[in-house]
């Protein structure tokens, strides 16, 4: 990545688990700015830079929960991925479900990986900071 600040996309709807996320990219080493929707339909408007969103950063990661309000993760993923301005930024399903069928499911949307929020505050902080070494350290991202 070059000297400017990461762009993530925080699809969230938990305020709790929004300030744990942002503490874990400030504990982070790579300079980062967060935006962050609140449901999937203004995930969706922030990504296609419609309405208020019209200056919207283009996301270099998504980090999606899978149960938000007014449309869920899964259809947000599969809308993510079907289009093909969007489909190659990464998305990092971050979601309290372990189930088998979630995990599935997202891979067969497409999801670039998928982790399990830990319920322990210092545990959670360590997983956001290890996904933000992995993707912006060690993974080669395609501009734009």
């Amino acid at each position: 990545m070059d000297s400017r600040a990461v762009e993530i996309l925080l699809i969230e709807d938990n305020p709790g688990d929004v300030r744990l996320t942002e503490e874990g990219l400030r504990e982070g080493k790579i300079r980062n700015h967060l935006s962050v929707a609140a449901d999937g339909i203004e995930a969706m408007a922030f990504l296609r830079r419609q309405g208020r969103h019209a200056g919207a950063p283009r996301p270099d990661l998504i980090l999606l929960d899978l149960n938000l309000p007014r449309k869920n993760g899964r259809e947000v993923l599969g809308e993510i991925k079907s289009d093909p301005d969007l489909r190659r930024i990464p998305v990092v399903v971050l979601t309290t479900s372990s189930a088998d069928q979630d995990i599935m499911a997202s891979y067969d949307l497409a999801a670039n990986c998928y982790v399990t929020k830990p319920v322990d505050f210092d545990a959670f902080v360590e997983v956001v900071k290890s996904i933000e070494e992995f993707w912006f350290s060690i993974v080669k991202l395609p501009q734009e």
